[in-house]
């Protein structure tokens, strides 16, 4: 069986538009970045860099404005190995998903996304939204 489709431990995080950013206590990991609400620029870019220096390896973005979600991970990426080439344990593989439905990413993720260098044992979604939906969006992870 394939790497990626061993058990990975899974997070669900919500966060409302704009919010303090948790410490994140994961190994490196993959993040589903669920975007249901509209952020502040400058928060987007905070949470890209949060992302990243958390150990995010990983980033799948779905929901409103999901290609500048890709974006600005990347540009943290780049701007936390000071704009050089990234050795490629510490290199960022980000995709945005814009026109897709949340059970196709969540397929996607369990089946496809992995990193050429880091192991992948442990996947966060992250839920930016008004409300939390952690059952639902767990189960629909599940049943992908």
């Amino acid at each position: 069986m394939p790497a990626n489709t061993l058990s990975k431990s899974l997070h669900y995080l919500h966060l409302p538009a704009d919010a303090e950013l948790p410490e994140l206590k994961l190994p490196p990991f993959l993040a589903i970045v669920l975007v249901e609400d509209d952020v502040t620029e400058s928060w987007m870019w905070d949470a890209s860099r949060w992302l990243v220096a958390s150990g995010c390896s990983v980033l799948l973005a779905w929901g409103n404005d999901c290609e500048a979600w890709r974006d600005a991970v990347d540009d943290a990426a780049l701007e936390a190995v000071d704009y050089e080439d990234a050795p490629e344990e510490r290199a960022v593989i980000t995709t945005s998903h814009e026109d897709e439905e949340i059970e196709d990413v969540f397929w996607f993720a369990k089946h496809r996304a992995s990193h050429p260098a880091v192991p992948l044992n442990a996947v966060l979604i992250l839920h930016i939204a008004p409300d939390a939906r952690k059952d639902e969006l767990e189960a629909e992870y599940a049943d992908a």
